[in-house]
């Protein structure tokens, strides 16, 4: 899988590393012009970044999931990384939220900049629940990955809400999360659905639409967030 790196320091792994994935038609070179990575240097962050580019190609065969854990997330850790952040952009985000719902374990948290969250078919069923929480997951074998998507989530809410409320599964971690997006997003609909069921302090909404220029600003927002 190809991917471009950007280390902290050549001596060392740094304890962080954050992998992003770009949205559809973008490339890591992408993450590169807007300086994602001169961001975190200007800060000097102890962060290695991995910007991956995700082969959209195998994304309906699930191979994308093997060859990120074996190309990219296992090498990670072996070189020493204990905190692994997987990050993506529009469809970069859907296939993080993938990742994270089917190997739960191997992540420590995810940064989601206006991700794609799935069709609206999927959303009308969340929306006609009265919301994320009393949503049942669906019976439809339609677009069952959105589910599953959007299950996890759903577990992740479960993680943060009060004692006496209901669990999310034990089989799946509560995760750092941080979920950005501009007001004016053509996703921002299900991008809210999302964030009403999380608490406020891991949601970020800032002016802008589904662009770079709105992306930068919320990377930004959660090197200062997540890494003051």
């Amino acid at each position: 899988m190809r991917s471009i790196g950007r280390p902290a320091t050549e001596e060392a792994a740094a304890p962080t590393c954050i992998v992003l994935l770009p949205g559809a038609y973008h490339f890591p070179e992408d993450f590169l012009a807007a300086g994602f990575d001169r961001k975190v240097q200007a800060r000097g962050l102890p962060v290695d970044l991995q910007f991956v580019d995700p082969e959209l190609e195998h994304l309906g065969d699930h191979r994308f999931r093997q060859r990120l854990r074996e190309d990219i997330l296992k090498p990670a850790r072996a070189r020493g990384c204990t905190s692994l952040w997987l990050a993506g952009i529009s469809l970069g985000g859907f296939m993080a939220l993938d990742y994270a719902a089917s190997h739960p374990g191997d992540l420590d948290g995810l940064c989601l900049l206006a991700p794609y969250l799935g069709t609206r078919l999927t959303m009308r069923e969340i929306a006609a629940a009265s919301g994320l929480a009393a949503w049942r997951g669906g019976t439809s074998a339609i677009d069952d990955e959105e589910r599953e998507v959007w299950r996890f989530i759903q577990a992740q809410a479960a993680h943060r809400r009060q004692p006496d409320a209901k669990r999310a599964p034990p089989h799946i971690p509560a995760l750092n999360l941080y979920l950005g997006y501009g007001a004016d997003d053509r996703f921002a609909a299900a991008h809210r659905l999302m964030a009403a069921a999380l608490p406020e302090s891991v949601t970020k909404v800032v002016p802008g639409r589904h662009d770079w220029d709105t992306w930068t600003m919320l990377w930004e927002d959660f090197l200062d967030a997540r890494f003051p």
